[in-house]
């Protein structure tokens, strides 16, 4: 088994699933790039100081708390990285 880490802003989800926001509309009360909003939330960018700070007010809650870092480990089996990469192969 391989393992990949995934970080994530679960908080800020949770904010967001409370207020019943759909991210889109997020993103446009904000001024934010759709894209680059879904990517903060998953955690694959990091908020600038400013989206930090507008996403803590829109969804009146603690800026620290709203952006606590959670990282877990997701098992890959080997058989099936083996696989993806035969297929991959035969591909080219």
């Amino acid at each position: 088994m391989r393992g990949a880490k995934i970080a994530m802003y679960p908080n800020l989800k949770l904010a967001i699933f409370k207020r019943g926001i759909h991210q889109n509309l997020l993103a446009r009360d904000l001024g934010l790039n759709e894209a680059i909003l879904s990517k903060i939330i998953r955690g694959n960018r990091e908020p600038t100081c400013s989206q930090r700070q507008m996403l803590a007010q829109y969804l009146q809650a603690d800026e620290v708390w709203l952006f606590e870092r959670y990282e877990r480990i997701q098992t890959i089996p080997e058989a099936a990285h083996i696989e993806t990469k035969a297929v991959k192969d035969a591909e080219t």
